[in-house]
């Protein structure tokens, strides 16, 4: 059996879209666990931050960056970067439509 190739960039991609997505959860979950999900999104575009906090949830992005470049993962850590200008993206239109 082949073993799965660690060093590629949709191991990166995959990996920096995900990780935000898991913090987001982790973050609704713990702060804001009594409302559905479409109430807390509601909640946060209402009050101007889902910007703010989507930005914070790349931040685990960093980490996962530093650990492919350590492990030598260089094409790992090109999906990340990827990933990261992808939400840093989706972010800036957040903003401009969130006034």
């Amino acid at each position: 059996m082949r073993k799965p190739e660690l060093n590629s960039q949709t191991t990166g991609l995959v990996a920096g879209l995900v990780l935000p997505l898991l913090t987001f959860l982790v973050f609704y979950l713990i702060r804001y666990g009594d409302i559905s999900i479409p109430e807390f999104i509601r909640y946060v575009w209402f009050r101007g931050i889902l910007a703010s906090l989507l930005s914070l949830n790349i931040l685990p992005n960093l980490a996962i960056f530093y650990l492919f470049i350590r492990k030598n993962y260089l094409f790992s850590a090109r999906g990340v970067l990827f990933a990261t200008f992808s939400y840093a993206g989706v972010i800036l239109i957040v903003k401009v439509l969130s006034g």
